[in-house]
């Protein structure tokens, strides 16, 4: 029989009749969705509490996740189901269900069981966080159009959470901004972050807003007055730090994106989780030396390092590509060329669900690092508009965006590079678009 005492944040029942557990859980999933440290104690506490709580079963497999411990994730969330079967409520056991299908690495499954939970239960904030963000299930789905399906799928249910809901704010904001709609976006994001600073995913957010409407400098001041307060031990540390160096970067300022990545990003001083730190890592370097700067001896091989037993087979797309620049930038073009196979492999029996643009960037990354740029425009040109099958967030994708410019530009083919360029200026501001465009003039 469901123990139908207590609520959550949003309302929503909870099967527990101790008041402890079902205060320690809000504080937890309000930790977890700020990814914050303490949420992980937080839900230890509301399991020792309550014992035979499910949810809080559920939300410590889903953190375990969250932080690379797959077989944690899997122990617990079979835990969960064990004890909702016996005395869970239909949207508990729905909750529990459609978190051991992403646990368990059935995504699509995962994306089809959330979408119709939320169709019941749209004010299930942990459950519609899943296909949100930028390793979302819809990011991570292979689709063309997933920024515009976060954006349809948060205003769908926008009328059940209420306008001071800092979580909700937060995500619609980063969806809006991710989608094009900038300005809309980042007054969304930065009402979140007001009604709640102690919140790296709205830091993250605003981040990205800031980004996108060409306002690198702000969001360098943004991180450098917020960072400070967000202990090292949070998920999203070393990556926001890096959205601080990409800021550097565009400036021009080598020095100090270098010393933020040393103190921040690296991977012996992160404990951020494996694909952020191996994507940051490959995409700050290859960044930094594409854009006629010197990476510092041993970067790249610490990076490889770190990431090789990480990422070591080939098969899930947005890791790829970044294992693929880190492989060719260390010149080991051999593993690269086994990842192409295996990746064009699982594309044409249908297994990769972002498709062949995935082994083309591997192969283009390979080209450039080579110094074969007509053959990386080639490689990359036709598949440019496939690139967001990949996922993650605009600002991650646009090195492979780069990649192209400076392969057109370094390869004589100036008419298509400008177009480009003009393309992306009309987007968003940029000074190194702006210098680029600027010495293809002159």
């Amino acid at each position: 029989m469901a123990r139908l005492d207590r609520l959550d944040r949003r309302g929503l029942p909870l099967s527990t009749s101790s008041d402890l557990a079902a205060g320690r859980y809000r504080d937890g999933i309000d930790l977890l969705l700020a990814a914050w440290p303490g949420a992980a104690e937080a839900l230890e506490a509301a399991i020792a509490a309550d014992p035979g709580f499910a949810l809080a079963h559920a939300a410590r497999a889903r953190l375990h996740a969250i932080r690379a411990e797959p077989a944690a994730a899997r122990a617990r969330i079979v835990a969960a189901a064990e004890l909702v079967a016996r005395h869970g409520t239909e949207r508990e056991r729905s909750h529990v269900e459609a978190l051991s299908l992403a646990i368990h690495g059935r995504s699509a499954e995962a994306l089809e069981r959330s979408l119709a939970h939320l169709e019941a239960w749209p004010r299930d904030a942990l459950i519609l966080s899943l296909p949100l963000g930028a390793f979302g299930l819809f990011a991570f789905s292979g689709m063309a159009d997933h920024d515009q399906a976060r954006v349809d799928l948060c205003e769908r249910h926008a009328r059940h959470y209420a306008e001071d809901d800092w979580w909700f704010l937060t995500y619609r904001g980063w969806s809006q901004a991710e989608n094009g709609a900038v300005a809309q976006g980042r007054a969304l994001t930065q009402r979140g972050f007001e009604l709640r600073r102690e919140n790296a995913n709205a830091a993250h957010a605003l981040s990205h807003a800031l980004y996108e409407a060409g306002a690198g400098e702000e969001a360098e001041r943004l991180i450098e007055g917020w960072l400070p307060g967000y202990d090292r031990s949070g998920p999203l540390h070393g990556h926001i730090a890096w959205h601080a160096a990409l800021g550097a970067l565009e400036r021009g300022d080598a020095a100090r994106a270098l010393a933020l990545y040393a103190a921040h990003v690296q991977p012996s001083v992160s404990a951020g989780m494996p694909v952020n730190i191996v994507s940051d890592t490959a995409s700050f370097l290859w960044r930094l030396q594409a854009y006629g700067h010197a990476v510092p001896p041993g970067l790249w091989q610490a990076a490889a390092d770190y990431a090789r037993p990480v990422f070591p087979a080939a098969g899930f797309a947005f890791a790829d590509a970044h294992m693929a620049i880190l492989e060719a930038a260390t010149g080991d073009g051999e593993a690269v060329g086994r990842r192409a196979a295996a990746l064009a492999q699982l594309a044409e029996t249908g297994r990769l669900a972002a498709g062949p643009v995935v082994p083309a960037i591997c192969r283009a990354a390979l080209a450039f690092a080579e110094g074969d740029h007509a053959g990386c425009a080639r490689i990359l040109e036709p598949v440019a508009a496939e690139v967001v099958r990949i996922g993650g967030s605009g600002a991650q994708r646009e090195m492979i965006e780069d990649m192209l410019l400076l392969a057109l530009m370094r390869s004589g083919a100036a008419a298509k590079a400008r177009a480009l360029l003009d393309r992306r200026l009309h987007r968003r501001p940029s000074p190194r678009d702006t210098a680029w465009r600027g010495q293809m003039a002159g």
